[in-house]
């Protein structure tokens, strides 16, 4: 079903402002309703999280809530959802408690695609434990991943490796590199930050064993959510307080749970389920149904926005399947790009994104301008951008 942008729009002050905003990659603006929940939930009464007094029961029913709704969102048990600050505090935190079973000649695979939150917390847990570290290559012409780079042997205990680029949109082969790894006896760690904003997610399809992403990518607060089959997480065995939960997915949470926060991130995945109004059925199907419909949406503008870029403009981005995020180079003169398009309320910033590795294995130049479509993207904004290049070009 086509997405009514206008009534999609309304629900997002900050585009009462007139501005354009193509920092999706960067992190989404934020619906109304998302902001009422933080408020709500805020307000309280609220405490700490029990089962005696309403402020009590307000705390746990949020916490109980959001692991239901980011359970229909990644396609995993409830008790699989683990919170967190942020992807990357994940990806660090998990890499400390799985690093904990490597030994010494044991190796892992990391790759030239990913945001450096799936590549630098591993390296540095594979230097401590004196673990060897393989690459997964970039093929230039494509900007893809060289599956042919990727080697795999009986000491290998992860892969990490991302769902989609942040900055190159390209969508790897999770799957297949999945299958491989788990041939191989090895656990497999997706980065889905990005490809979460633009896809419906399904973590047991993907093959992964542990996905994080993170809300305020598709419209919610700041924070990061890992999923994981919850027989997993049994076997992961973290640092903790010794008076703090055992049980899981409580014990990888340190601390008081921030309950505003979960809230809003409850809200929007329901939001995202109802974007599509004629769709039925459960949260997940509705999830499903909204999210093909963006799709659709998002990529007939990147088709709009790739068929107007001018030839004084050289992007980046090869592969055939991808997000609806392009990087591209304008002769040295991104950071001016930047500063142009922002006088004519329009915003595209420039900057390498923490794709170091992307970076320096493609020899791009840092910086590039990103753009990216999201779900309150309109063609007048596109067409708005496009306008704001060819003057700037």
């Amino acid at each position: 079903m086509a997405i009514d942008v206008a009534a999609l729009r309304a629900h997002f002050p900050s585009l009462t402002t007139g501005t354009a905003f193509f920092d999706g990659p960067a992190g989404t603006q934020t619906p109304r309703q998302v902001g009422d929940a933080i408020a709500a939930t805020l307000t309280g009464p609220l405490s700490n999280r029990g089962r005696v007094s309403p402020s009590e029961l307000h705390a746990e029913n949020a916490v109980a809530d959001f692991r239901a709704a980011y359970a229909d969102f990644l396609g995993v048990p409830a008790e699989g959802i683990v919170h967190g600050r942020s992807a990357t505090q994940l990806t660090y935190d998990f890499s400390r408690h799985l690093a904990k079973t490597w030994r010494e000649g044991d190796e892992i695979v990391v790759s030239r695609l990913d945001h450096d939150a799936n590549v630098r917390p591993w390296i540095q847990a594979a230097e401590r434990a004196g673990v060897t570290v393989r690459w997964i290559g970039i093929d230039p012409d494509t900007t893809d991943f060289d599956l042919a780079s990727l080697v795999l042997t009986e000491r290998t205990r992860l892969v990490a490796v991302t769902a989609a680029s942040n900055v190159l949109g390209t969508k790897p082969p999770v799957r297949r590199i999945a299958d491989l790894a788990h041939d191989a006896g090895a656990l497999v760690f997706v980065d889905g930050v990005h490809y979460a904003a633009h896809n419906r997610v399904d973590v047991p399809a993907l093959g992964a064993d542990f996905f994080v992403c993170s809300p305020y990518k598709f419209l919610g607060p700041h924070c990061g959510v890992l999923g994981a089959s919850p027989a997993l997480l049994e076997t992961v065995e973290p640092d903790k307080l010794v008076p703090s939960p055992g049980t899981v997915p409580e014990r990888f949470e340190f601390g008081t749970l921030p309950y505003e926060i979960l809230a809003g991130a409850t809200a929007a995945v329901d939001f995202l389920a109802g974007i599509d109004p004629g769709a039925g059925g459960s949260r997940r199907d509705r999830l499903t149904n909204s999210l093909n419909s963006l799709q659709d949406h998002e990529l007939s503008l990147r088709t709009r926005l790739e068929k107007g870029l001018g030839g004084a403009i050289t992007v980046h981005c090869k592969a055939d399947d991808r997000t609806p995020t392009i990087l591209m180079s304008l002769g040295g003169r991104e950071r001016e790009a930047q500063r142009r398009l922002a006088e004519r309320n329009i915003v595209a910033p420039a900057g390498s994104f923490y794709a170091y590795e992307v970076f320096a294995a493609l020899n791009l130049r840092d910086p590039a301008l990103r753009v990216g479509v999201a779900p309150y993207t309109s063609a007048e904004d596109v067409d708005r951008l496009l306008d704001g290049l060819a003057a700037f070009s």
